[in-house]
This record gives structure tokens, sequence and C-alpha cells, in this order.
């Protein structure tokens, strides 16, 4: 087992992310180490997005990964097998989750989980990678500025026993991250593809200020989304470039 061969926890932190940079750099922590908390402080999510979660309640989790075979331009595949290993645990307990791109993981219209992966490249190789991991397990009220969130104990009524729950996912990652590493890059897409939150269906998005309706038809090689508007015409998004509306 690769991911979560060793496993760090602290009480409270300000960002396991942070935490997680902190102990590479120093040499206390390497590829395959977790790091996880009970809570964070300023806990962050993409684009300097917050991440918030009540004390004792969820999964906080940061992995450390050194991915040096995997080519700087083919780093979304990371995104992929994370969101598809997250994806993985979900299912254990319910039905069918989804990946609204890049990788929030959905179940229905909900957001159950979120990821902040962060790559450091040096001299054209990607040196190491830091996957945040964010999961709702037993929060049952959330703070009204977080949109649309949902939890496992929400969605079943049920109590998780966390320990169990930090097992499993573990577990799931290390699979999907094997998978990466066996050179199967194509499966990942593909059922990537296949979890993708609204694909080939018809809706409401905005642009530059732009309302427009159009379908998702998949990522680029390099994790663009790309969509189709009603025209026919195809365009391609880096995150923050779209908004999702209904």
């Amino acid at each position: 087992m690769t991911i979560g061969s060793n496993l760090i926890y602290f009480k409270e932190l300000t960002s396991t992310n942070s935490q997680a940079s902190r102990l590479l750099k120093e040499g206390l922590a390497a590829h395959g180490y977790v790091i996880y908390a009970d809570y964070q402080t300023s806990g962050r999510g993409r684009a300097g997005n917050k991440w918030e979660s009540e004390r004792g309640k969820n999964l906080l989790i940061s992995i450390i990964l050194n991915p040096k075979s995997i080519l700087p331009e083919d780093q979304f595949y990371i995104s992929m097998a994370i969101s598809l290993g997250i994806c993985d645990f979900i299912d254990y307990h319910l039905s069918e989750s989804k990946i609204k791109w890049p990788n929030d993981i959905y179940v229905n219209d909900d957001k159950i989980a979120g990821i902040l992966i962060e790559n450091s490249i040096l001299g054209g190789i990607l040196e190491s990678t830091i996957a945040g991991i964010g999961i709702n397990i037993n929060q049952i009220k959330f703070p009204l500025s977080v949109p649309n969130p949902v939890s496992l104990s929400t969605l079943t009524g049920r109590e998780y026993d966390r320990k169990v729950c930090l097992k499993e996912i573990l577990g799931c990652l290390d699979g999907r991250y094997e998978l990466l590493m066996s050179g199967k890059p194509e499966q990942l897409k593909n059922e990537y593809l296949s979890r993708l939150y609204r694909l080939n269906e018809w809706h409401l998005y905005r642009s530059e200020g732009k309302l427009f309706r159009g379908m998702i038809k998949g990522i680029t090689t390099c994790g663009r989304l790309r969509i189709i508007e009603e025209n026919g015409a195809g365009m391609e998004f880096d995150f923050k470039e779209v908004e999702y509306i209904r």
C-alpha cells in the first residue's frame, strides 16, 4: 500500500495541505504519507476558496505523492485518479456519485466532497503532489454561506465511524493511484468521463457575463472542460472561466 503507508494525525491545523507542504520541505514526510486532522482553522479550497468543516465531524486529509513518471502536461490524470477514488468510497455507502468538473464530488445535485491538488514542478519534472481532500461524513448543519452541501449522515440518517471511513477512503485512493502508475491513464479518463456531472445534458452556464445554454461533451488532454452551444459552436474552459447555473 502506497497511500496511507504512514499516517500523521493532528487534532487541529490551519490547513492539512499547508502542514503536508511544511513536513515535506523539512524531510519529515514523503511519498505516500497522509496528514489528517479533526479541524482546520483555515481550510483551503481551489482558487482561494475556504473549506468549511465542523470540528470532529468529517474527513480532512492531505496525501503526499511523488508522481515523477507523470509528465507535467498530464498532471490532470492525478486529479482524475483522486476524484475516482473518492467516488469509489462514496459508492460503498450510497448510490452512484458524480464528479463536477474539475474535481468536486456530488451526490445528485449536492456537494459531498472537495479536492485541492497542489503540484510542484521542477526542471520540467512533476516533483511532488499534495492532494487535499475534504469529505462530509457526519456533519448535519452547515453555514448558510456554503452552497448545496450534503454529507453521508444527511443522506442516510446514520452516524459513521470516521476511523473506518479513513481506512476505506485510503484503500480506494491507493487502488486508483496504482492504476495510474501502472500505465492505464485511458481507463481512468474513460471512467472519469462516465462520472462527469451533467455530461451530454443541456443546461444553462455563464461565462464572461454571458448566459448560454450548453452541453458538456468531455475534457481536453490537459483537463479543460469542453462545452458545445446549441448552435454547435464548441468552447473550452479552464477552472473559474465558466459558472454552472441550472
